[in-house]
């Protein structure tokens, strides 16, 4: 199932409706309602919809934004705060998103998971990395402490987020609606690698699973955390979905697949099962003849699966 997210034009756009028929001249068969949903664009959405003239593959949390949210910002509440009120309103939020999948016929749901407060070092890494620095000393030495103080402290942000994902996934699962926990770019967001497995394993299938996105596993590979085909191997029994974008080498991500990045699409896409979703996030950066050519390069190697 090919999908295209709302990422790459909402911003652009203040009627719904125009926003959606601008994304299906493509071809693509549904869409993915992004982050960047603003209320004001919901009701050509819903009406869109009503008329059968298309249909959701999923919607990015939280969607539409919170009110006071004017640009896209997927983490503006995070379950993982250390306010309450924050960790509140986050899952308020959440449910409505959910709500709103099942009114507009959409399965699934995808959730960023929250992040742990420690000093900040993928940006650094990913400097070092630009500067040749990646297999240096100095590079090692950064990365070493910051993984040791992240499994110091992890588990408190990690129980945070366990107690906002029980109300939501109760929700869900009497909507069915399926969460998908995406994969993070940044080494300080949850949940790292070493901690998908336990927190799956805390919520039944098929209502939570994996949301791998490929480019932002990509990046962890680049600096070094993680095997992208090993990680997407082991995970794929719980993948419901994936976000497509490629990376320049180590960091610039969300480009269209196949120009010009560094994703082995041919490698990775035979380790998932047929019939998976696959939603292009695409910067608004890209050009409309960038997306198009994209599309018909993944049609001609894996066919409309």
């Amino acid at each position: 199932m090919l999908s295209i997210s709302t990422c790459w034009n909402s911003s652009r756009h203040t009627d719904g409706a125009a926003m959606l028929e601008e994304l299906l001249e493509f071809g693509f068969e549904q869409i993915e309602l992004g982050h960047g949903i603003r209320m004001s664009l919901m009701h050509g959405i819903q009406s869109h919809f009503d008329k059968g003239r298309v249909q959701f593959s999923s919607l990015h949390n939280f969607c539409p934004l919170p009110v006071e949210i004017l640009n896209p910002s997927p983490d503006c509440l995070l379950f993982s705060s250390h306010r309450e009120e924050e960790r509140e309103r986050a899952v308020r939020q959440t449910l409505q998103t959910i709500d709103f999948a099942e009114r507009l016929g959409a399965p699934n749901v995808v959730l960023h998971s929250g992040r742990v407060v420690m000093e900040p070092v993928t940006a650094q890494l990913i400097e070092m990395a630009n500067a040749g620095l990646h297999l240096s000393p100095e590079y090692a030495r950064l990365k070493t402490r910051a993984v040791m103080e992240r499994e110091k402290i992890a588990p408190k942000h990690l129980a945070r987020l366990k107690d906002c994902l029980k109300r939501i996934v109760e929700h869900a699962a009497a909507k069915n609606i399926r969460l998908g926990l995406e994969s993070r770019q940044a080494y300080e967001e949850i949940p790292s690698e070493r901690e998908f497995d336990a927190l799956l394993a805390e919520y039944p299938a098929p209502t939570v699973g994996y949301w791998h996105d490929f480019g932002h596993v990509q990046i962890r590979q680049n600096l070094g955390f993680v095997n992208h085909a090993e990680w997407l191997t082991h995970s794929a029994p719980r993948l419901i979905g994936c976000h497509l974008h490629d990376v320049i080498w180590p960091g610039r991500d969300h480009l269209a697949p196949f120009t010009g990045g560094s994703v082995q699409y041919d490698q990775l896409v035979p380790l998932l099962p047929k019939g998976m979703l696959y939603v292009w996030e695409m910067s608004p950066r890209r050009s409309r003849e960038e997306i198009a050519e994209s599309l018909r390069l993944w049609k001609e190697k894996f066919g409309y699966e």
